[in-house]
């Protein structure tokens, strides 16, 4: 009997855990219907981007909120081998309705950075900035999209106005899908 009574008080704690590790916005996301799970601090929207470095393509450390100045748009992807995160990158690079020119466009996975300069090689896109979060999954566990199952970054798309506050977020609940890109351009265009 003590047994049946203690499984659902650990389930119950295990979830308050996770609410306030994502100040009770518990956030689920799925891949082929299997739950996975997010740990981390997540970003709120009002809330300036967490302080964090990153490498970029040549392994120079890129601060995120040196960005500040211009509006930015965040992608990040699982992975760029992914046919989803490929499509993704490719959406951000060529379908912005030039805020390329106006905006800083980052990518960010988990991928080394010699495989984020092979695949923006190989995809021909040159106005994006690729920064990896390989070393230490810094950037996962600060913005709570850090899978626990594969330690990749959940897919989700930001955008932080000149500041550096994020004014937009979507974290997609099925990892196989695409955000909704037109939402964050339109989010991003009206910050100009």
């Amino acid at each position: 009997m003590k047994k049946l009574f203690l499984l659902p008080s650990i389930m119950l704690f295990s979830f308050f855990q996770v609410a306030t590790a994502f100040g009770g916005d518990v956030v689920k996301i799925s891949l082929g219907g299997a739950p996975l799970t997010l740990f981390g601090n997540h970003i709120e929207v009002g809330k300036p981007l967490p302080k964090v470095e990153l490498p970029n393509l040549s392994l120079a450390m890129t601060a995120l909120d040196s960005f500040k100045g211009k509006v930015t748009i965040l992608s990040v992807v699982p992975s760029l081998d992914t046919p989803t995160c490929e499509k993704q990158t490719h959406i951000l690079s060529e379908e912005n309705h030039g805020l390329d020119k106006k905006t800083n466009l980052i990518t960010i996975s988990r991928d080394l950075p010699f495989a984020q300069k092979r695949f923006s090689k190989k995809a021909k896109i040159n106005n994006l900035i690729f920064l990896s979060d390989y070393r230490d999954a810094s950037f996962g566990k600060a913005s709570g999209l850090l899978i626990q199952e594969n330690r990749l970054l959940a897919r989700a798309v930001f955008v932080l106005d000149k500041d550096g506050v994020v004014r937009y977020k979507e974290i997609v609940s099925k990892l196989a899908e695409l955000p909704d890109m037109e939402k964050a351009f339109k989010a991003a265009e009206s910050l100009l």
